[in-house]
Protein backbone atom coordinates (compact mmCIF):
# COMPACT_ATOMS: atom_id res chain seq x y z
CA UNK A 1 0.00 0.00 0.00
CA UNK A 2 2.80 2.62 1.13
CA UNK A 3 4.39 1.56 -2.85
CA UNK A 4 0.68 2.75 -4.24
CA UNK A 5 0.42 5.96 -2.55
CA UNK A 6 4.12 6.40 -3.17
CA UNK A 7 4.02 6.18 -7.24
CA UNK A 8 0.12 7.71 -7.05
CA UNK A 9 1.92 11.21 -5.08
CA UNK A 10 4.76 10.57 -7.31
CA UNK A 11 2.53 10.45 -11.10
CA UNK A 12 0.39 13.75 -9.48
CA UNK A 13 3.60 15.40 -8.91
CA UNK A 14 5.07 14.83 -12.34
CA UNK A 15 2.13 15.38 -13.80
CA UNK A 16 1.58 18.78 -12.51
CA UNK A 17 4.46 19.94 -12.76
CA UNK A 18 3.35 22.85 -16.17
CA UNK A 19 6.86 22.11 -18.72
CA UNK A 20 4.59 24.11 -21.59
CA UNK A 21 3.44 26.97 -19.42
CA UNK A 22 7.68 27.67 -17.80
CA UNK A 23 8.05 26.76 -21.35
CA UNK A 24 6.52 29.93 -22.57
CA UNK A 25 7.84 32.30 -19.94
CA UNK A 26 11.39 31.23 -20.44
CA UNK A 27 11.95 31.10 -24.27
CA UNK A 28 9.28 33.68 -25.34
CA UNK A 29 8.71 35.26 -22.51
CA UNK A 30 5.05 35.04 -22.73
CA UNK A 31 2.53 33.46 -21.00
CA UNK A 32 1.61 31.11 -23.80
CA UNK A 33 -2.75 31.16 -21.96
CA UNK A 34 -2.85 34.12 -23.98
CA UNK A 35 -2.91 32.15 -27.15
CA UNK A 36 -4.65 29.40 -29.14
CA UNK A 37 -7.94 28.34 -26.74
CA UNK A 38 -6.38 29.65 -23.55
CA UNK A 39 -5.07 26.67 -22.34
CA UNK A 40 -1.52 26.16 -20.89
CA UNK A 41 -0.82 23.23 -22.61
CA UNK A 42 1.66 21.76 -25.11
CA UNK A 43 -1.21 22.74 -28.36
CA UNK A 44 -0.89 26.40 -27.44
CA UNK A 45 2.84 26.57 -26.62
CA UNK A 46 3.51 25.29 -30.30
CA UNK A 47 1.06 28.05 -31.74
CA UNK A 48 2.59 30.82 -29.40
CA UNK A 49 6.53 29.33 -30.58
CA UNK A 50 5.99 27.02 -33.29
CA UNK A 51 7.54 23.41 -33.46
CA UNK A 52 10.77 24.88 -31.14
CA UNK A 53 8.15 24.85 -28.27
CA UNK A 54 5.91 23.10 -28.94
CA UNK A 55 7.99 19.82 -29.60
CA UNK A 56 9.59 19.80 -26.30
CA UNK A 57 6.35 20.68 -24.52
CA UNK A 58 4.57 17.57 -26.05
CA UNK A 59 7.76 15.25 -25.08
CA UNK A 60 7.73 16.94 -21.53
CA UNK A 61 4.19 15.90 -21.35
CA UNK A 62 4.06 12.80 -22.42
CA UNK A 63 6.97 11.80 -20.32
CA UNK A 64 5.88 13.01 -17.06
CA UNK A 65 3.12 10.31 -18.04
CA UNK A 66 4.75 8.16 -18.98
CA UNK A 67 7.39 7.67 -16.83
CA UNK A 68 5.64 7.27 -13.51
CA UNK A 69 3.33 4.97 -14.97
CA UNK A 70 6.45 2.72 -16.57
CA UNK A 71 8.07 2.43 -13.81
CA UNK A 72 5.60 1.08 -11.24
CA UNK A 73 4.08 -1.05 -13.94
CA UNK A 74 7.59 -2.38 -15.80
CA UNK A 75 9.89 -1.53 -13.10
CA UNK A 76 8.62 -2.45 -9.76
CA UNK A 77 5.82 -5.34 -10.87
CA UNK A 78 2.29 -3.46 -9.88
CA UNK A 79 -0.62 -4.80 -11.86
CA UNK A 80 -4.40 -5.05 -11.28
CA UNK A 81 -6.52 -2.70 -9.66
CA UNK A 82 -3.41 -1.60 -7.75
CA UNK A 83 -2.08 0.43 -11.15
CA UNK A 84 -5.36 2.07 -11.30
CA UNK A 85 -4.29 5.25 -9.15
CA UNK A 86 -0.55 5.55 -10.46
CA UNK A 87 -1.98 5.46 -13.95
CA UNK A 88 -4.27 8.27 -13.46
CA UNK A 89 -2.61 10.02 -11.33
CA UNK A 90 -0.45 12.47 -14.15
CA UNK A 91 -3.69 13.35 -15.72
CA UNK A 92 -5.25 14.61 -12.92
CA UNK A 93 -2.29 16.76 -12.00
CA UNK A 94 -1.87 17.44 -15.21
CA UNK A 95 -5.61 18.64 -15.45
CA UNK A 96 -5.19 20.55 -11.80
CA UNK A 97 -1.75 21.89 -11.07
CA UNK A 98 -1.62 23.48 -8.33
CA UNK A 99 1.17 25.51 -10.07
CA UNK A 100 -1.51 27.12 -12.24
CA UNK A 101 -4.43 27.31 -9.30
CA UNK A 102 -5.89 24.27 -10.28
CA UNK A 103 -6.69 25.44 -13.73
CA UNK A 104 -3.65 23.18 -15.72
CA UNK A 105 -3.79 21.70 -19.57
CA UNK A 106 -6.41 19.52 -21.59
CA UNK A 107 -3.89 16.34 -20.66
CA UNK A 108 -3.74 15.00 -24.13
CA UNK A 109 -0.11 14.28 -24.62
CA UNK A 110 0.21 13.14 -21.06
CA UNK A 111 -2.73 10.43 -21.66
CA UNK A 112 -0.59 9.27 -24.55
CA UNK A 113 2.18 9.08 -21.76
CA UNK A 114 -0.03 6.89 -19.64
CA UNK A 115 -1.05 4.71 -21.81
CA UNK A 116 3.02 3.80 -23.31
CA UNK A 117 3.72 3.12 -19.63
CA UNK A 118 0.75 1.04 -19.84
CA UNK A 119 0.93 -0.40 -22.85
CA UNK A 120 4.59 0.79 -24.35
CA UNK A 121 3.75 1.57 -28.32
CA UNK A 122 0.64 -0.16 -28.49
CA UNK A 123 -2.26 1.91 -27.16
CA UNK A 124 -0.22 5.07 -28.25
CA UNK A 125 0.00 3.83 -31.42
CA UNK A 126 -3.77 3.04 -32.14
CA UNK A 127 -5.02 6.48 -30.49
CA UNK A 128 -2.09 8.25 -32.36
CA UNK A 129 -3.60 6.61 -35.88
CA UNK A 130 -7.28 7.09 -35.04
CA UNK A 131 -7.17 11.10 -33.65
CA UNK A 132 -5.11 11.41 -36.95
CA UNK A 133 -7.89 9.88 -39.05
CA UNK A 134 -10.57 11.41 -37.63
CA UNK A 135 -8.99 15.06 -37.40
CA UNK A 136 -9.52 14.76 -41.51
CA UNK A 137 -12.99 14.91 -40.89
CA UNK A 138 -14.32 16.77 -38.12
CA UNK A 139 -12.72 20.07 -36.98
CA UNK A 140 -13.52 19.82 -33.59
CA UNK A 141 -10.74 19.10 -31.11
CA UNK A 142 -12.75 17.84 -27.95
CA UNK A 143 -14.20 15.49 -30.53
CA UNK A 144 -11.30 14.29 -31.64
CA UNK A 145 -10.07 13.24 -28.99
CA UNK A 146 -13.18 11.52 -27.55
CA UNK A 147 -13.42 9.40 -30.71
CA UNK A 148 -9.70 8.67 -30.60
CA UNK A 149 -10.58 7.20 -26.95
CA UNK A 150 -13.63 5.70 -28.40
CA UNK A 151 -11.65 3.81 -30.90
CA UNK A 152 -8.86 2.92 -28.43
CA UNK A 153 -11.26 0.71 -26.26
CA UNK A 154 -12.84 -0.73 -29.30
CA UNK A 155 -9.37 -1.76 -29.84
CA UNK A 156 -8.66 -2.71 -26.15
CA UNK A 157 -11.97 -4.96 -25.79
CA UNK A 158 -10.87 -6.91 -29.04
CA UNK A 159 -7.69 -7.41 -28.12
CA UNK A 160 -9.11 -8.76 -24.18
CA UNK A 161 -9.25 -5.82 -21.74
CA UNK A 162 -8.71 -6.41 -18.03
CA UNK A 163 -11.34 -4.51 -15.62
CA UNK A 164 -8.44 -2.68 -13.96
CA UNK A 165 -7.21 -1.32 -17.61
CA UNK A 166 -11.05 -0.25 -18.23
CA UNK A 167 -11.15 1.69 -15.56
CA UNK A 168 -8.06 3.50 -16.18
CA UNK A 169 -9.57 3.94 -19.47
CA UNK A 170 -13.01 5.03 -18.18
CA UNK A 171 -11.56 7.49 -15.75
CA UNK A 172 -9.01 8.93 -18.11
CA UNK A 173 -12.08 9.53 -20.73
CA UNK A 174 -13.90 11.45 -17.82
CA UNK A 175 -10.92 13.75 -17.05
CA UNK A 176 -10.32 14.19 -20.88
CA UNK A 177 -14.12 15.12 -21.39
CA UNK A 178 -14.02 17.72 -18.26
CA UNK A 179 -11.14 19.77 -19.81
CA UNK A 180 -12.72 19.32 -23.06
CA UNK A 181 -16.39 20.15 -21.85
CA UNK A 182 -16.84 23.38 -23.99
CA UNK A 183 -15.84 22.41 -27.36
CA UNK A 184 -17.73 19.13 -26.84
CA UNK A 185 -20.73 21.03 -25.99
CA UNK A 186 -21.54 21.99 -29.89
CA UNK A 187 -20.88 18.55 -31.37
CA UNK A 188 -18.77 17.03 -33.74
CA UNK A 189 -18.19 19.41 -36.85
CA UNK A 190 -17.61 18.49 -40.33
CA UNK A 191 -13.92 20.03 -41.11
CA UNK A 192 -13.79 23.08 -43.92
CA UNK A 193 -12.31 21.92 -47.49
CA UNK A 194 -9.49 24.50 -48.33
CA UNK A 195 -11.13 27.66 -50.10
CA UNK A 196 -14.90 26.37 -48.87
CA UNK A 197 -16.83 29.30 -48.03
CA UNK A 198 -17.11 30.31 -44.07
CA UNK A 199 -20.42 32.11 -44.49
Amino acid sequence: MNQILFWTAVGFALGALPFSYWLGRASLHTDIRRSGDGNPGAANAWRAGSWRVGLPAVLLDWGKGALPVAVAHYGLGIRGWALLPIALAPVVGHAFTPFLRGRGGKAVATTFGIWTGLTLWEAPTVLGLSVGLVRLVQGVDGWTVMLGMAALLAYLLVRGITGPLLAVWVGNLILLAWKHRSELRGGPRRRQRAGASHD
